[in-house]
This record gives structure tokens, C-alpha cells and sequence, in this order.
């Protein structure tokens, strides 16, 4: 496939995932009143869209509380800028076998596996305009954990996104993601032209050499609407990529904590420096309300 450059771009933040990164950074926020003005200072430094998570706000964690949820979308909806919001759906799938020798029984301390309408609850709440689809499972860098998303459970939660107004993020982190992901679409469980996050580099999914990259752009149809991110140091080499091959910009701590050697970054200092690249090939960053144009989003208050 040629490339075709991506002249109007928006920028995703991902402002603090769920790794273990809370005590590597003092920027990583924890609280759902940090993990909000981080993501507010991103939009105003560009980013079109925040893509949050939330953490226990003692100890950083990786959380699914629904409260920590609605009180970080609604700090956000009350702030003076806009942006769109995009939450996680993934939790709720995690996997932890014991021994190789032993796996059964799981390791119930760090195994946390919900059904479809538990992992959604948040979304069901809070309605972000879009929320991630995990498309696959994977070995996820610990040794013995497995990011679970069986068929069943993604076209449970597909369908239910679908209905609830919100836009699916098909976060895929291998080809096979993307096979499955438009055989959702082809089946009616989500909506086209779809929304893809290409997610590179991260163990043991898609590497983040540039020919796998290519692989992943060129099973995504031409119709969908792309972004793409590496872990690291790559992260902004892959912001240039992505739009150098007609997608989408994601940087933000969950993916990266560094701004230069030795140097720790804020969200908003990676959305600035991201915004400095792609104005600087010649594109333009676009904000919010073009994105919700662009990609037929629905804002809708929280339900209760």
C-alpha cells in the first residue's frame, strides 16, 4: 500500500493507564482529581481526546471502581476546555495462572475476571463518547498473565457499546486483533467505518518494527480511522510514523515516562512535543469538535 500522509491529525492522551509505573514517576497520577487536571492540561496543550483509566488513589493501583470513573469525567466535563472523552473497558480480563507445573488453580489474588455488563459499568454510567474494545487475548508481558477477551465476551461488550451511543476503540496489539475486529463489523456487533488503536511493542503483541507496523496498517480498511503508539522511547518516532501512513497520534505516561534522556515527562509536555511534530511535517492538529465530526460521535449525560 502507498502512503498515503494523514494531513489533518488528531492527538490522543493516554494520561496514566494501569501499569506499574505509579512509583516510577511523580507525574503518573493516582487520584481521580490528579488523573483529571493531568488530562486537562493535555487538551489544552492539544490533545483532541483522554483516554483514562483509574488507579486506587492510596497506593496507584490499577482500579475499576465506577465512583473513580464518574468522579474523573465529571471534573473533566466541568473543566473550561473541551475535549473528548475515551475510557478503558479493558479491565476486568485479567488472567493469572499459578505455576507451570501447577497452573490451576488461578491466582485468585491477582486474577480479576468480570462479565460483560460488570466491565461496562462505568461506561454505562459515565457515557464517554468512546471507550476501548480490546480485540484479542494475549500473553501480557508477566510471565504467567493472560489478557483474557474471548469472542463471546467481545461481541457481548461490542454490542452493548454499540447500543449504549458510544464509539468503540478497537485497541488491537496483533493482526489477528484486526481479522477479529472486522469480522465484528461484517456481523453487525459494531458500527462501520470503525475506530482502530494499533498498539505496537508491547510484549508479547505486535513488535514495533516499522515492516509489522506496516502489516497492521495495511489490514486496517480503508474506510476505519487509525491511530497508532509505541511504548518508550519510540513514542514519538511512531507518533511520525502513524501520520507519515495516514493515521492518528497517541502519546501520554501510560505508554511513556520519558520526555529526553533522564528527563521525566508531564502529559502535556509529550501532547506538546507531539503537537510540535506534526505541525512540523506539514499537518494540521485538529481539536474536538472536528474529531466529533469526524468519526460520528455522540455526547450524552451520565445516567444518573
Amino acid at each position: 500500500m502507498p502512503l498515503a500522509m494523514n494531513r489533518e491529525v488528531f492527538i490522543t492522551c493516554a494520561v496514566t493507564g494501569s501499569g506499574a509505573t505509579q512509583d516510577r514517576s511523580p507525574h503518573v497520577p493516582r487520584s481521580p482529581r490528579q488523573i483529571a487536571e493531568s488530562a486537562i492540561e493535555a487538551a489544552k496543550a492539544g490533545a483532541a481526546i483522554v483516554h483514562c483509566h483509574v488507579r486506587d488513589p492510596e497506593t496507584g493501583a490499577p482500579a475499576r471502581d465506577p465512583a473513580l470513573y464518574r468522579e474523573v469525567t465529571d471534573r473533566i466535563r466541568a473543566a473550561e476546555v473541551d475535549v473528548v472523552l475515551n475510557l478503558t473497558a479493558g479491565m476486568g480480563g485479567d488472567m493469572v495462572l499459578g505455576s507451570a507445573e501447577a497452573p490451576l488453580p488461578l491466582n485468585a489474588e491477582a486474577t480479576d475476571m468480570a462479565g460483560a455488563t460488570e466491565r461496562l459499568a462505568h461506561i454505562a454510567e459515565c457515557r464517554p463518547e468512546i471507550a476501548t474494545l480490546d480485540c484479542g487475548t494475549m500473553n501480557f508481558a508477566e510471565a504467567d498473565y493472560v489478557m483474557t477477551n474471548t469472542p463471546g465476551m467481545l461481541r457481548a461488550m461490542g454490542r452493548m457499546m454499540t447500543e449504549m451511543g458510544v464509539k468503540p476503540e478497537i485497541e488491537a496489539f496483533d493482526t489477528g486483533h484486526l481479522w477479529f475486529a472486522k469480522a465484528l463489523v461484517e456481523e453487525g456487533v459494531l458500527d462501520a467505518p470503525a475506530l482502530v488503536q494499533l498498539c505496537m511493542g508491547v510484549p508479547w503483541g505486535a513488535p514495533d518494527d516499522l515492516n509489522t507496523f506496516m502489516a497492521m496498517v495495511n489490514n486496517v480498511p480503508d474506510d476505519w480511522t487509525f491511530s497508532a503508539f509505541s511504548l518508550g522511547r519510540h513514542q514519538m518516532a511512531y507518533a511520525a510514523a502513524a501520520v507519515l501512513a495516514g493515521g492518528n497520534v497517541r502519546v501520554g505516561l501510560e505508554d511513556n515516562l520519558w520526555l529526553g534522556k533522564g528527563v521525566l515527562a508531564t502529559n502535556a509536555q509529550l501532547v506538546e512535543r507531539a503537537v510540535g511534530l506534526v505541525e512540523g511535517m506539514g499537518a494540521r492538529v485538529i481539536g474536538p469538535e472536528e474529531v466529533r465530526a469526524k468519526l460520528g460521535l455522540r455526547t450524552q449525560a451520565p445516567t444518573s
